[in-house]
């Protein structure tokens, strides 16, 4: 499962009404950095307000490391390929910020990467881990077979030009999991996804003509509907040049 099955799979299950998404990078000079999957979803906490009393306030941080360790007995029966793909996935955090009586609800989904390729195991990994997590019954055999990987996601960074790249990996599954979501497109319409990434230095030119830039002109931010992503994973690709 990738973190696109991820996503889908709590949109439809939890956000009958708008929830947003933004993949945030911060990188450095040397090509290290930070990679967060953040999911604000406060609209989805206002419209089942009240409906829910046990929720209750909540800021904690928890470490992928050490819930992959309590479940190591049924990672161990899992093929070594999906135990590999769990292993890269230790040094990643997730935060969980709730507040019942704000109607707030956030998880950030983060790791630090010595090289933006790194970075490529948010997109890649994220997913597998997912099952493992508090609250989250590991998927059985069978069920991860089906869950297989549709899209994909790579980064890279060199000579001052950053690249980042989504791609369909499996055309069949792609269009399957596009099937499946026809029934929803009408909840799911509010939906957007959100590239915000922070560069060392100032941008000097981007591949999206109707890119958003902060003041100092490191940080670039585009903006788009989440189905449309899912339908066609090129209108995130981005492409973009430093100055020196």
């Amino acid at each position: 499962m990738t973190v696109y099955k991820l996503l889908l799979g709590g949109i439809v299950a939890l956000c009958l009404v708008s929830c947003q998404f933004t993949e945030t990078m911060e990188l450095q000079e040397d090509g290290s950095g930070r990679m967060t999957l953040e999911m604000d979803m406060k609209e989805m906490m206002a419209f089942g307000a009240g409906m829910d009393s046990t929720l209750t306030k909540t800021d904690t941080i928890i470490s992928f490391k050490e819930v992959l360790a309590e479940k190591k007995d049924s990672i161990a029966r899992l093929p070594v390929a999906q135990q590999t793909q769990l292993k890269k996935m230790e040094n990643f955090m997730m935060k969980l910020f709730i507040d019942p009586d704000t109607n707030d609800m956030f998880i950030n989904i983060f790791t630090d990467f010595k090289n933006v390729n790194e970075a490529n195991e948010l997109m890649n990994g994220l997913g597998e881990s997912s099952g493992f997590m508090p609250g989250i019954k590991p998927p059985s055999e069978g069920e991860q077979t089906d869950s297989e990987d549709f899209m994909g996601v790579s980064y890279s960074y060199a000579k001052n030009t950053f690249v980042r790249d989504a791609f369909i990996k499996d055309k069949v599954k792609h269009q399957n999991q596009l099937d499946s979501l026809k029934s929803s497109e009408m909840f799911l319409s509010g939906t957007m996804y959100t590239l915000r990434y922070t560069f060392p230095k100032k941008i000097k030119r981007s591949s999206i003509e109707n890119a958003k830039y902060s003041a100092d002109g490191k940080t670039i931010e585009v903006e788009r509907s989440f189905l449309d992503y899912m339908k066609d994973p090129d209108i995130l690709d981005l492409k973009v040049v430093l100055e020196k």
